[in-house]
């Protein structure tokens, strides 16, 4: 596979492909690893006037992020990816915090349980309860509207969220999915075109799934939303996407599936980019890029968005 990556880019997927895969490595070493790449891969961060870490909804850790700054503003629920085994609070801090400088927001990062040791749906349940939560108080947070964002896994939680929202009345002003699991098909497109020799495989999704689904029916859509059978009326989207990324088929076939539903949607697919790119401010300006995006979107999400805007960026 010939692959157009910036030599920083292609440096990272020699070393991630050299080195333990997922299953080689004991999953608490694992996750400390993930978390102690996180300076090295995004570099300096944005300041946030003001970081907590909270219990809410009785038993779920937030961390909180609230810029400087008084105004109408959107309070952020983020899940963080890691295909639900992996990933935390930590290693998305920076993310966290460049999404509650730039847009600005309120920022709440969901310290959700994670499998092998608590599955589907353990961390659906906990991003729920966060959600419901941070709905309920809007005033206290500084907020004025509910938004769900995350990537990758913490994507397909975002998705999912939105859906149950919608069936339980609980209005959500905009869904940010950043390279969104949609789908448990390892066959898709997405899987033969990019699922080998990238930094996310087929192999390790393969991997991730077992774990999160426990046996459970992955095609159900509260694990697979691009399942639903009607995804009518759930909040607007921003979706975006990497090049080189075998999520990329089925995070754009969602967007054109709400799209279809009548559902408002930007789909953005960053050109010469890898699974996980929003994290690696270090190794492609392009992470900054999306974040901004990601910012502008939700400053403008009481004006709307009309349909599906299809733009790849280099």
């Amino acid at each position: 596979m010939s692959l157009r990556l910036e030599p920083t880019l292609r440096a990272y997927v020699e070393r991630v492909l050299a080195g333990p895969q997922v299953w080689e490595v004991p999953l608490e070493e694992l996750r400390r690893g993930i978390d102690a790449e996180t300076d090295e891969l995004f570099g300096a961060a944005d300041l946030v006037a003001n970081v907590e870490d909270r219990l809410i909804a009785d038993s779920v850790r937030v961390r909180v992020y609230r810029p400087d700054g008084g105004g109408a503003r959107p309070a952020v629920v983020f899940f963080h990816g890691g295909g639900w085994v992996v990933g935390s609070i930590e290693s998305h801090d920076p993310v966290c915090r460049a999404i509650a400088a730039r847009t600005p927001a309120t920022v709440l990062s969901v310290d959700y349980r994670l499998a092998p040791e608590h599955p589907f749906p353990a961390g659906l349940e906990d991003s729920w309860a966060a959600t419901e939560w941070t709905a309920a108080r809007l005033g206290e947070l500084g907020a004025d509207r509910v938004v769900v964002a995350g990537d990758s896994a913490g994507g397909n939680l975002a998705a999912v969220v939105a859906l149950r929202a919608r069936d339980r009345g609980l209005p959500i002003a905009h869904q940010v999915l950043i390279y969104p699991v949609t789908d448990c098909d390892l066959d898709s497109p997405g899987y033969t075109a990019y699922g080998t020799g990238l930094n996310l495989t087929r192999a390790k999704m393969e991997w991730y799934w077992a774990r999160y689904m426990n046996g459970a029916d992955a095609s159900h859509p509260d694990a697979s939303p691009l399942r639903a059978t009607d995804l009518a009326g759930v909040a607007p989207a921003l979706v975006i996407t990497a090049e080189y990324d075998p999520l990329r088929h089925e995070a754009e076939e969602f967007a054109h599936r709400l799209e279809a539903a009548g559902v408002q949607v930007e789909l953005r697919r960053y050109d010469r980019e890898l699974h996980g790119f929003v994290r690696f401010a270090a190794l492609t300006p392009n992470a900054g890029c999306a974040l901004d995006e990601i910012a502008r979107a939700l400053q403008r999400t009481d004006a709307g968005l009309r349909g599906v805007s299809e733009t790849s960026r280099a």
